[in-house]
């Protein structure tokens, strides 16, 4: 395990955060399991916000997985052939609809989840969260990715070596809310250019406002 920061509590230094962000919505505007997973797939790669913009078309024509098992991959190009990686992506929705063919068996665990093409942890980790079921991980997103080492918890440069390295230091009770807490500051606070230091809650325990501010 790579770490700035051995000696510091994260479970309790992440709390606040946690509680600024516990229950907030993922920002893919889903109404229910199966438009979350479709638009999870999509969204790899690509912007929530364009996922967003497309999704309606795209239920409209293809409210449910028994739906969507009859379509083909021409089919869906008019609604998501902008997105990004779509010829695999459709593959993948096709195959995952006609393996599970309803709406009620689509799974909340995270050995099922990634038994399916196109879903790896990162986004198993967002279906289970927003399905409210026991984490079995932490969800390590880009943004995760940037503030994470930022913060002086892990230098790791993969998801699944920062999600290891998070989970070894987070106790599970928190799993389920910190990888989108970090996700969220990334996304308003813990910007790319410019972070706003005076805005975050975790600006005292911060390797890099420490040293940048």
């Amino acid at each position: 395990m790579d770490l700035f920061m051995k000696n510091t509590d994260w479970g309790k230094a992440l709390k606040p955060l946690i509680a600024q962000y516990k229950d907030k919505k993922h920002p893919l505007d889903y109404h229910n399991l199966y438009q979350l997973m479709v638009m999870v797939v999509l969204s790899a790669q690509d912007s929530d916000a364009h996922i967003n913009k497309l999704a309606p078309a795209l239920f409209e024509k293809y409210p449910n997985l028994k739906a969507l098992a009859k379509a083909e991959k021409d089919d869906l190009e008019p609604y998501v052939g902008k997105v990004r990686g779509f010829d695999k992506k459709a593959d993948w929705l096709i195959g995952i609809a006609l393996e599970l063919k309803e709406d009620q068996n689509i799974p909340t665990n995270m050995k099922d989840l990634t038994a399916l093409k196109g879903i790896g942890r990162k986004s198993a980790n967002v279906i289970m969260r927003e399905a409210e079921v026991k984490a079995e991980g932490i969800m390590c997103d880009l943004h995760v990715l940037r503030v994470v080492p930022r913060l002086g918890i892990s230098q790791a440069k993969t998801g699944d070596k920062m999600e290891k390295d998070l989970m070894a230091l987070i106790p599970q009770e928190m799993w389920s809310e910190v990888g989108m807490a970090i996700s969220f500051l990334g996304r308003e606070t813990c910007r790319p250019t410019n972070p706003k230091h005076s805005e975050c809650v975790l600006n005292k325990e911060c390797e890099y406002c420490k040293t940048n501010s």
